[in-house]
């Protein structure tokens, strides 16, 4: 992958519940931005659509990172206004596992 492939700017979020300072208690969850980053968004190929459908996957695009690790399937990526959940966790690259991550995703958020 080439770095000029890296030219959607996406954020990636995550779920905290922030607690209360008086109370202590736990708030209603809220999304907070985990990383701002560069990206390649691409949506799945029609091979890959079939194959991720045979692995029970609803992945419909693909998007990839250089490597930040922390990334988990519980979080959502916010590109161009539109939400995506990750589908599974994210692959790191085949050669060295640490230049860069594809995440797969799903049009729209399964949890909230």
């Amino acid at each position: 992958m080439r770095a000029g492939d890296l030219r959607h700017p996406i954020e990636i979020q995550h779920k905290v519940a922030i607690r209360d300072p008086g109370s202590g208690e736990f708030g209603e969850p809220s999304w907070q931005p985990f990383a701002s980053t560069w990206a390649a968004v691409e949506p799945l190929s029609a091979r890959d659509l079939i194959a991720a459908q045979a692995a029970q996957s609803e992945a419909t695009a693909r998007v990839v990172i250089r490597y930040r690790s922390g990334v988990l399937p519980t979080m959502r990526i916010v590109h161009r206004g539109e939400l995506y959940s990750i589908e599974g966790p994210p692959l790191e690259d085949p050669k060295s596992g640490r230049d860069y991550l594809t995440i797969l995703v799903s049009m729209g958020v399964k949890d909230g």
